[in-house]
């Protein structure tokens, strides 16, 4: 798997949001064309976070967002390796995606309406809910947003999380004091060192960095949620194959664990399973992959390279060896069969 340093090449974010321009290379051809002759898919996530996008020792990228990434080249290539991980800012990565510096962003971007209509970027399915909230050290004495008046709260910018911030604060006249930061390293060590009072993300992320602190017991997160978070892959605007390549390959991992197929099974399930709706999502009979441009067994690559998406929420999100423990029974992540939100259309 590469890894690259993302650099935008784009000159303005002006440029991009009043005309929605893309760059030459990236309308000459579908973006399905381009990322096959390239040999490779280009998905840009954020700034190592635990859970979502994160680092191992020899500089590969793992987590949940990362799998989605994954699961794209796994459709395209049938080779989930074929695939260059972009990090970039939160301040730079929809200009970038417009620009045609990336094929996709798949990294906790929340769909917004003027994200979806203004930025040059369309957002396709829904791969994790979520809500803001707030971070503490234990020993403040705060057990309540509500305590948060006059107080100084970290927080990135370019975020809808910078904007939520504000929202409460005038809604609930706490007068608080936004310290933004375009880094997230710097600003948490802005927070653990005692530069803020709180810091605010979205409430998984909160827990990724909690996680991630030298000492994640000192620090709590409050009760309260602010915002809706619907965090979702997105894709340049107008190439709707692409949009649908990517928007189906989440949907086939949420309807592979509503029935049942996993990594392990998908071979067996390919032959044997009687339910047709797992044999047209798998490629054993009609041809669903053709309005898509990919081969029969798309899907197939897709649950057996990366799994499906409990498989990878467990091994991520979850108690996994790698997960940061936040719980999926009851929440707007379970399947709508188990009282969430997380629902495929029909494979037919």
């Amino acid at each position: 798997m590469k890894i690259t340093k993302l650099l935008t090449s784009v000159a303005t974010a002006g440029a991009i949001l009043v005309s929605g321009a893309v760059s030459s290379s990236a309308s000459a051809e579908s973006t399905l064309e381009t990322v096959k002759k390239r040999g490779h898919l280009r998905c840009q996530v954020g700034q190592p976070q635990p859970g979502f996008y994160n680092l191992d020792s020899k500089g590969n990228w793992y987590g949940s967002d990362v799998s989605i990434c994954q699961a794209v080249a796994a459709a395209v290539f049938g080779d989930k390796t074929k695939l260059e991980i972009q990090s970039t800012t939160s301040a730079k990565r929809f200009i970038a995606l417009a620009a045609g510096d990336s094929d996709m962003l798949s990294r906790t971007a929340t769909w917004t309406l003027l994200r979806d209509s203004q930025l040059g970027i369309d957002f396709t399915t829904v791969n994790f809910y979520d809500g803001q909230g707030f971070m503490v050290r234990k020993d403040s004495g705060i057990k309540s947003a509500m305590d948060l008046k006059g107080a100084k709260v970290c927080v990135s910018t370019g975020t809808t999380t910078e904007l939520n911030l504000a929202d409460f604060s005038r809604t609930n006249n706490l007068n608080i004091s936004p310290v933004t930061f375009e880094d997230k390293n710097v600003r948490n060590q802005t927070y653990v060192k005692g530069g803020c009072d709180a810091m605010t993300n979205d409430k998984s992320g909160l827990a990724s960095n909690k996680a991630a602190f030298a000492n994640p017991d000192e620090h709590m997160i409050l009760p309260e949620t602010i915002s809706k978070e619907p965090l979702a892959p997105a894709v340049r605007h107008g190439d709707n194959q692409w949009a649908d390549i990517v928007r189906w390959t989440v949907n086939v991992m949420i309807a592979a664990e509503e029935n049942g197929v996993t990594s392990a099974n998908v071979d067996d399930m390919r032959t044997n399973s009687k339910n047709p709706s797992v044999r047209r999502m798998l490629g054993a009979e009609g041809n669903l992959n053709e309005g898509l441009g990919l081969s029969k067994d798309w899907a197939y690559n897709i649950i057996k390279q990366v799994g499906n998406y409990g498989e990878v929420y467990e091994k991520y999100m979850g108690d996994g060896k790698l997960g940061i423990g936040i719980p999926r029974k009851g929440s707007q992540n379970a399947l709508w069969t188990k009282g969430g939100l997380m629902y495929s259309p029909p494979f037919r």
